[in-house]
């Protein structure tokens, strides 16, 4: 894992055999709103829209869906209809937390179901059922619920992290104790009569800070930083929280930037591309429209080895399937993807791409989901989306033709005569380019004869001056310089 601090700017990048998989970048004027609590204002209700408009303080109204909200802490019966309308009124005071920040046009996402993350465990104050990571063991499961059985309050849950693995019963517990601290506070706040909403009642830490406390483990060989400020606070929260991982944190102290040094921004570079090149010579090309993600896959240079057509689409597909799974952690891509592989006729064989894309995702810690192959060959998956993706959070939306990439004319284009009229500007600056170039071997050939005549000049009043006869040696002349070609790129511009 890579951190780097460069003035309010956060980047952390971390590295899979030596390959930038995941990206995260954080300004402090750009803070991400997820995980924050707060007592928010209900503005409106839509009965028919099953959501609630709520002021939470940053301008833009947030949405509160019927499904988000905890009927239990309203009081409502098992028996009454659960309708939002119900249990939330304008101008009512409502304590929620963000799921999501806001996206375009669309507010932060909200719910009123609580939910507390630490460093083993995710605790939820509202919640009487507790949960823990498919992914651990079976013998290790047993061992953390009888663990957490005696320690967790009979109207709270618990779901346990992957992280818990092997955690001794001494961490568990002060997790636990450390959280429910913090849920008293957020309650007490909330219940106070000085309180006024909207308002702030619990803040998530910093980028650096919840990635290290999310994603760092012992799976991880080491972690460099660079920047003063991030190296402070990645060790004060690393000495509190998890002081069995301070090995593995250096500070950075090359001379070369610590992202250059790693490769980093190459690879942000591609990242940022439309179309990705894969190592046997295909590609992928990925669009993104305002409903969906679409991942087109082509074979471009890659003709296979020997076989047949399935074989070597076969191994394409299976190429391509890895490099999308690490594409979607990268670009951080979210909501509904749909992949155009390249159509394979055995059964066998589409199964066996569909297998791989999902292996490949098992190291996606953001939800997601595979569906089967459609009809039609495509592959339909989902992708949590939480916050900006990352072309998102590097690029604006272009001011001339408003991020459609096209011009719109009020006339019919004519094709033919916009080729004539961009050949004829290429062959313009071709020319210029030229003439350029021939003025500069000119004055260089100019240059050239005016030294040789000095030259020339100069041994004449040498041979008057002198008694002997002398034979002179032939003088050397400059060679004239070869001239190049300038390449004209072939951009026009429209201004």
């Amino acid at each position: 894992m890579l951190v780097r601090q460069i003035a309010d700017r956060t980047q952390i990048a971390i590295i899979e055999d030596e390959v930038m998989v995941e990206h995260y970048v954080n300004r402090n004027s750009n803070i991400s709103y997820v995980g924050n609590v707060y007592l928010g204002k209900v503005q409106n209700v839509l009965p028919s829209m099953e959501a609630a408009f709520v002021d939470i303080g940053k301008g833009r109204n947030a949405v509160l869906y019927a499904g988000e909200v905890n009927w239990d802490a309203h009081g409502l019966s098992d028996a009454a209809p659960r309708k939002i309308e119900h249990v939330l009124k304008s101008g009512q005071s409502v304590l929620v937390q963000v799921t999501k920040d806001p996206i375009g046009q669309k507010g932060a996402r909200l719910t009123s179901q609580i939910s507390l993350p630490g460093r083993y465990l995710v605790y939820v104050p509202g919640g009487g059922m507790s949960g823990i990571s498919r992914r651990l063991p079976d013998s290790e499961r047993n061992r953390l619920k009888s663990i957490l059985k005696n320690l967790i309050p009979e109207q709270a849950g618990v779901i346990i992290r992957t992280a818990a693995e092997g955690a001794p019963e001494a961490e568990l517990e002060r997790d636990v104790t450390r959280l429910k601290a913090q849920w008293d506070d957020i309650e007490k706040k909330a219940n106070d009569s000085s309180t006024s909403a909207p308002t702030l009642l619990y803040g998530e830490p910093d980028l650096t800070v919840r990635v290290i406390r999310d994603i760092f483990n012992e799976d991880f060989n080491k972690m460099l930083v660079q920047g003063n400020q991030a190296w402070d606070d990645i060790q004060n929260y690393i000495g509190h929280i998890a002081p069995e991982l301070a090995s593995k944190i250096e500070k950075w102290t090359g001379s070369r930037d610590l992202f250059a040094e790693n490769r980093v921004e190459e690879q942000l570079a591609k990242a940022f591309d439309r179309k990705v090149y894969l190592p046997s010579g295909g590609s992928l090309v990925i669009d993104r429209t305002e409903a969906m993600i679409v991942i087109d896959v082509n074979t471009g240079k890659f003709i296979g080895k020997g076989g047949n057509l399935e074989e070597t689409v076969t191994k394409n597909n299976l190429e391509a399937a890895e490099e999308i799974a690490r594409q979607l952690r990268l670009r951080d891509m979210g909501g509904i993807i749909v992949i155009d592989f390249i159509d394979m006729t055995l059964e066998a064989n589409r199964e066996l791409v569909l297998r791989r894309l999902v292996e490949c995702l098992g190291r996606d810690r953001t939800k997601h989901q595979v569906a089967e192959v459609t009809s039609l060959g495509l592959v339909q998956m989902t992708r949590k989306r939480v916050g900006q993706g990352l072309i998102e959070a590097f690029s604006t939306t272009c001011e001339s033709c408003g991020g459609r990439g096209i011009h719109i004319h009020s006339e019919p284009v004519n094709k033919v005569a916009l080729e004539k009229d961009m050949e004829q500007r290429y062959s313009k600056t071709s020319k210029a380019a030229s003439n350029d170039l021939d003025d500069e071997d000119n004055d260089d050939s100019d240059k050239d004869s005016d030294d040789d005549s000095d030259i020339e000049e100069t041994s004449n009043s040498l041979d008057k001056s002198s008694d002997e006869v002398v034979e002179e040696a032939p003088v050397a002349t400059t060679g004239r310089r070869k001239g190049r070609r300038a390449v004209s790129t072939g951009v026009i511009s429209t201004n």
